[in-house]
């Protein structure tokens, strides 16, 4: 178990926040909390409250878009040394995405209203956390929209669709790709299957 006074020095060593001024720190440390979830729980789930968002210290997440009477799209997995949930920082503060733990999953949760209410109050702490997430958001809306051409592109197959979830989940484990770098393969694979 880890004890509060750890989740500094915890924070510290993510990459998510590494090199965060200590006095922030001190600030993100007061929202903080240790969680641990099994094989299949959930994070969160799309449509409800964005409560909070985690860093990932052990385990793997697949960010998910349910479709009704199919297996849901896995948009990304997310591993150690990432970040879970963004939508607890853009009103109206729900979820877009499920999250779902692969295995065992450990990770440092941060309550989304108090991050809020310290952000308003202390406009430093504000710009570093929007300096680090809104990179984030970005490649998350480009991912979910690069396995959206997968399943509805005019040269997409029902197998190659299939195919193409498995391949996307097992290539951006533990990653944060580029959008610039997935669109350029997008487009690559567009040509190849005209």
């Amino acid at each position: 178990m880890v004890k509060p006074d750890d989740l500094g020095k915890i924070i510290d060593e993510h990459p998510f926040f590494q090199g965060i001024d200590d006095t922030l720190r001190a600030l993100l440390v007061g929202c903080a909390a240790n969680e641990r979830y099994e094989a299949g729980q959930f994070l969160f789930r799309e449509g409800q409250e964005a409560a909070k968002f985690y860093l990932v210290r052990a385990g793997t997440v697949a960010v998910e878009i349910d479709v009704p009477g199919k297996q849901p799209i896995v948009i990304e997995t997310i591993g150690e040394g990432e970040v879970a949930g963004w939508s607890w920082i853009v009103e109206p503060y729900r979820s877009t995405f499920d999250a779902r733990a692969i295995g065992l999953v450990r990770a440092i949760s941060f309550d989304g209203k108090c991050l809020r209410k310290k952000m308003a109050a202390d406009p430093a702490l504000g710009y570093e956390v929007l300096r680090r997430f809104v990179p984030m958001m970005a490649h998350r809306l480009s991912s979910a929209r690069l396995q959206m051409l997968d399943l509805y592109g005019p040269s997409a197959k029902p197998e190659k669709v299939k195919k193409a979830k498995v391949k996307a989940a097992g290539k951006t484990k533990g990653t944060n790709r580029s959008p610039a770098a997935r669109l350029a393969k997008a487009a690559k694979k567009s040509k190849k299957d005209s």
